[in-house]
C-alpha cells in the first residue's frame, strides 16, 4: 500500500478503489475556482467524453455531470458514453467516437472489466487521442508505458475503506455475532480489494465476528435484493449486519430488510456516498458509507489530460505518483453525517493533485 496520512474513522481516509437511481443525482459539491476559459479557438476542437457503466447508478451520474461541469467551464464539446455492463458495447462505443472525432479525443473512462481498459488504451493512443482510465485495469498495464497518450490512471485504496466502513458495521452491532456480505462483479479491481478489507476486518475481531455468507452481486441492486431475501429466510435473527461492496448493492439489501420489518434493526454498511445512503445513515437504517467524490474523478480525469494538449503540463514528465494515484475517500457515519452535508468536498479543476494521496500500489 501507498504510504500516506492516516485517519481516524470519523475523518478521511487515505487512498482508494456503485447502483440505481435518477440519471441526474443531485451535485456532491459545488466547482471551486476552474480553468480559465481556452486562449484560442484550436483548443476547444477536442471533443471530452466520460465512459461508465451506467447514468442510473448514481455515482456514474454524478461522475457524468463533473466531467460536463469541466467540459463547460473550457467551451468544449462533451459527451457520455455508457456500457451497460457490457464490455464490447463500451470498447465498440470508444472506437467510433474515436472516428467520428478524427482522433481529437479525451476520454475519462472507468472501464466495464479490468481487461478492457488494455484495449482501450491501445485503440486511443493508435488513433491519437488522450485516455485517463479509472478503477479497472490490469497490474501491468502503465501510463508510462504509453507516452504520451495513456495520461493517469485514477483510483482509490478499497482495502482501509472497506476495514473502516465494516468496523463502523460491527460497532453498530455490538461487535459480535453472524455478518452477510455482498461483493461487486469478482475480476474487478474495487471488488477485490473491499473484500480483502472486510476479512482484515473480521480477522481483527478473533473470532467474535463471523461471515455467514459472502456472494457476488455484480454491484446490481436487484440482485443484491433477492439476495438478502434469500439470507432472512436462510439465516434468520444470525445476521445481524449486512456489508455491501457499494452502496446500491446495499439499498437492495435495505429494502428486503424493509419488507421483512428488519429495516433499523439489521445495520447495512456500502461504500459510494450516494444521497440515499447518506439518507439512510440519517434514518438510523444505514451504519455507514464511504464517499467517494465522483464530481472530482468525473471532471479531473479531463482535466488533467486537457491541460496536457494545451500545454499547462507536459504529462511525461510527471512523476509517476502523477499518473497512478489514489483519490480521498471519506467515511460517513451516523457521528459524521451532518459535518459531511454541511461541509461537502469542494472540486478545484485547476488544482490537478490536490486531492492524490499516494500513488497507486500493485497487491498482486
Amino acid at each position: 500500500m501507498a504510504a500516506g496520512k492516516s485517519y481516524s474513522p470519523d475523518l478521511r481516509l487515505n487512498r482508494r478503489a456503485m447502483l440505481k437511481g435518477a440519471a441526474g443525482a443531485t451535485a456532491l459539491a459545488a466547482l471551486g475556482s476552474t480553468f480559465p476559459m481556452p486562449a484560442t479557438a484550436q483548443e476547444t476542437t477536442w471533443t471530452l467524453a466520460n465512459s461508465m457503466r451506467s447514468v442510473a447508478n448514481p455515482y456514474h451520474a454524478t461522475f457524468a455531470k463533473g466531467g460536463a461541469d469541466f467540459a463547460k467551464t473550457i467551451g468544449a464539446k462533451y459527451e457520455t458514453l455508457v456500457t451497460e455492463g457490457n464490455s464490447e458495447k463500451g470498447i465498440a462505443d470508444i472506437k467510433a467516437l474515436l472516428q467520428r472525432t478524427g482522433g481529437k479525443l479525451i476520454l475519462n473512462v472507468d472501464p466495464n472489466d479490468s481487461p478492457d481498459a488494455r484495449v482501450i488504451v491501445e485503440e486511443v493512443k493508435k488513433a491519437g487521442g488522450f485516455v485517463v482510465t479509472q478503477w479497472n485495469k490490469p497490474d501491468d498495464l502503465h501510463p508510462w508505458d504509453f507516452d504520451p497518450n495513456y495520461v493517469a490512471h485514477m483510483s482509490f485504496d478499497g482495502v482501509p475503506t472497506a476495514e473502516a466502513i465494516a468496523n463502523a458495521l460491527f460497532a453498530a452491532f455490538g461487535g459480535e455475532g453472524g455478518i452477510v456480505a455482498l461483493g461487486g462483479i469478482l475480476s474487478n479491481v474495487p471488488a477485490i480489494e473491499r473484500k480483502l478489507g472486510l476479512d482484515n476486518a473480521i480477522a481483527k475481531t478473533n473470532g467474535k465476528v463471523k461471515l455467514l455468507d459472502f456472494q457476488p452481486a455484480d454491484w446490481n441492486e436487484q440482485k443484491a435484493f433477492d439476495i438478502t431475501q434469500a439470507w432472512i429466510t436462510r439465516f434468520g435473527d444470525e445476521v445481524k449486519g449486512v456489508f455491501a461492496a457499494n452502496d446500491g448493492m446495499g439499498m437492495g439489501a435495505l429494502e428486503a430488510l424493509r419488507q421483512n420489518g428488519l429495516a433499523g434493526k439489521v445495520p447495512v454498511v456500502g461504500i459510494d456516498g450516494i444521497d440515499a445512503a447518506v439518507k439512510a445513515i440519517e434514518a438510523g437504517e444505514f451504519a455507514g458509507t464511504v464517499a467517494w467524490d465522483p464530481l472530482w474523478t468525473g471532471g479531473m480525469g479531463l482535466a488533467i489530460p486537457y491541460a496536457h494538449v494545451t500545454g499547462k503540463i507536459d504529462i511525461t514528465k510527471e512523476p509517476k505518483e502523477h499518473r497512478e494515484f489514489y483519490g480521498t475517500g471519506i467515511i460517513v457515519t451516523k457521528d459524521t453525517v451532518a459535518n459531511y452535508k454541511n461541509n461537502p468536498p469542494k472540486t478545484d479543476f485547476a488544482d490537478l493533485w490536490g486531492k492524490s494521496t499516494g500513488q497507486i500500489q500493485c497487491r498482486s
